[in-house]
């Protein structure tokens, strides 16, 4: 359901800038309007990441259904290949980007980046199994928590598309399955 949200807005989004371009592209005055307004919706500058704040503690019982709370869990795996990584409810590997920055949490993938590599939103709560929670946190992301992880915001890759894939892994040499410490999932041999 959250990915279907998110490539919802990410679309919506995407329409609402084509036509802020189209609108504008008559005259220069129209141009220098478009190029103003369409980069602030993801622009970190304008939506300053700040520092991961701590993930609040799930409620006793969650419910993902009937307008209760909406559940992220992560869980540790052991992939083939990667050694133990975090994966979210549908069992889809996580990833860190090497361009972003942990401390203090700040994402550098927007625009086209995130329609390939999608921000992990947390909506309520997160439950995890294999992860230390306390190294979880959230960094503002246009007026939304992504989800951080030892400070690192947090992405699934479009290129997954069944659980327990990792096609992102070592992407541009840049993006890497995110291990449950937080470091980059390596290779093993």
């Amino acid at each position: 359901m959250i990915p279907r949200r998110i490539l919802l807005s990410l679309v919506a989004g995407l329409a609402s800038t084509l036509l802020l371009g189209a609108c504008g592209s008559s005259n220069n005055a129209g141009t220098d309007n478009a190029a103003s307004v369409a980069p602030a919706a993801s622009d970190p500058a304008i939506s300053t990441p700040v520092a991961s704040t701590p993930v609040a503690s799930p409620p006793s019982a969650s419910s993902g259904s009937g307008g209760g709370t909406t559940t992220t869990t992560l869980t540790a795996k052991a992939m083939n290949g990667l050694g133990n990584v975090v994966t979210d409810n549908n069992g889809k590997t996580l990833y860190r980007f090497d361009k972003d920055e942990p401390s203090p949490s700040k994402w550098t993938c927007k625009d086209a980046c995130t329609m390939t590599w999608i921000p992990v939103i947390v909506q309520d709560s997160v439950q995890t199994s294999g992860v230390e929670k306390s190294l979880l946190g959230t960094v503002h992301r246009n007026g939304r928590p992504q989800l951080t992880l030892a400070g690192w915001p947090l992405y699934r890759y479009v290129g997954d598309t069944a659980a327990g894939e990792a096609n992102g892994q070592g992407k541009d040499g840049e993006w890497y399955a995110v291990a449950p410490s937080g470091q980059k999932a390596t290779t093993t041999g």
